[in-house]
């Protein structure tokens, strides 16, 4: 398996946002990927924060090569323009990293459960759509389990420091209390809901939600205890709100400039908050220039978690060694099923000579009765399986080992087992 992607450690928003796959076009991405030469199994993880394709490759190099051109085509940019960001792992690497995001280590709010659900959607989508198969889904399978594990037994995870609280957090830091504050919530996705759900708790007044798909925008609302307006009347709910609250559910910039300078107008002098999580950005980044408007990206909340974070970054150190034994279990599983074929073909190789020996006394075996050819039969059937017994419990045992790769490699040469065999 590779792994090639950019994430907020290795790239700013700007960047971020214009190679990020939103929902609305998953599916057709996945196919894409799925369609190229040397890409055999996909799963695209696009999140706020990042976007990596996990693939199963035929060859390494062709494969990273088949990521960067379908990376450089969603961002409508030659390799180069981003390549110094990008990441590349393969095999137990790639492994390690899949595991580690699972775990929330590679998160901006370190911890954060979201992203565990957000693998595990990736994974499924991919599998729906049929870009992803059996060796996808063993390694996918086994990072949702270590991520459950991870929060299970450790506190990485404890003191919610979601992007949806951080960024509520950082509204009321800046408002000093959302209490009684009237919000709107551009987007109605499981972030946008998320936010929801933490204005509601900080005790906001009201919340309005507004979305591209209307329908949508009334079920969050109803959710909530809010309401919906139409997108069209944005500019109407903006000069009578306290703060604006973005989500990553749109695909173009909804906010400009233009439209907050005229909203500013209007709202007779009053503050304006924005607070815009979505990537890419929904609000122009040229509207925090504009008197009165206070406004906040991805990258801000970052620098409000840091004393909240200090309980988690104490558990990385445990963390990090439960990856490391999901890792070696994994590790083990993997190279148990990879002797598999070998002891197959042994016992193939020891039951075609008992056959054929057999065989070649058949004419004596003949004369005998019945009863006393099933007795010859069931006595050279348990030699076989007697004398195979140790080895297959000794290469089972050593799978994944040095020792292991000794008795395979023995074991193929000394029978002159093929590749294919193996």
């Amino acid at each position: 398996m590779i792994v090639v992607g950019l994430n907020h450690r290795t790239a700013p928003v700007e960047l971020r946002e214009r190679v990020a796959v939103p929902s609305s076009r998953m599916v057709k991405a996945l196919h894409d990927l799925s369609g190229r030469e040397h890409l055999a199994e996909v799963v695209l993880l696009s999140t706020c924060n990042r976007t990596e394709i996990y693939a199963r490759s035929t060859k390494f190099h062709s494969a990273v090569s088949d990521v960067l051109e379908f990376l450089s085509e969603q961002g409508s940019a030659p390799p180069e323009d981003f390549s110094e960001h990008l990441y590349t792992y393969y095999d137990d690497s790639a492994v390690s990293h899949l595991f580690g995001v699972a775990a929330g280590l590679d998160s901006m709010i370190l911890g954060e459960g979201e992203i565990l659900g957000q693998v595990r959607d990736a994974w499924q989508l991919a599998e729906t759509e049929g870009a992803s198969g059996q060796a996808m889904a063993r390694v996918f399978r086994h990072a949702i389990v270590l991520g459950k594990r991870v929060r299970t037994e450790t506190a990485i995870g404890r003191r919610a420091l979601s992007i949806s609280s951080a960024a509520v957090a950082l509204a009321e830091r800046t408002m000093f209390s959302l209490r009684g504050r009237s919000v709107l919530i551009l987007g109605a996705g499981d972030v946008a809901e998320g936010l929801g759900r933490a204005l509601v708790t900080a005790g906001v007044g009201e919340v309005v939600v507004a979305n591209r798909t209307h329908a949508r925008a009334v079920a969050l609302a109803e959710r909530l205890g809010g309401r919906a307006v139409p997108l069209g009347d944005l500019q109407d709910v903006l000069t009578t709100v306290d703060v604006l609250l973005t989500a990553p559910d749109s695909t173009e910039v909804h906010v400009e400039r233009a439209d907050v300078e005229a909203v500013m107008e209007r709202r007779n002098g009053v503050p304006l908050l924005i607070v815009d999580v979505a990537v890419p950005r929904d609000v122009d980044p040229g509207a925090a220039s504009v008197p009165g408007v206070t406004l906040h990206d991805v990258d801000d909340l970052h620098q409000l978690t840091e004393a909240a974070l200090d309980e988690r970054r104490r558990e990385v150190a445990t963390v990090r060694e439960i990856i490391g034994e999901e890792l070696e279990r994994f590790q083990t599983d993997r190279a148990a099923r990879a002797v598999a074929p070998l002891i197959t073909s042994l016992r193939d190789h020891a039951e075609s000579v008992r056959q054929a020996e057999l065989a070649r006394f058949r004419s004596k075996l003949d004369a005998l009765d019945p009863e006393a050819r099933k007795t010859v039969d069931a006595l050279t059937q348990g030699i076989v399986n007697k004398l195979l017994h140790e080895p297959t419990v000794q290469l089972k045992d050593a799978a994944g080992t040095a020792r292991g790769e000794l008795y395979s490699d023995a074991l193929a040469s000394l029978f002159n087992f093929s590749e294919s065999e193996e």
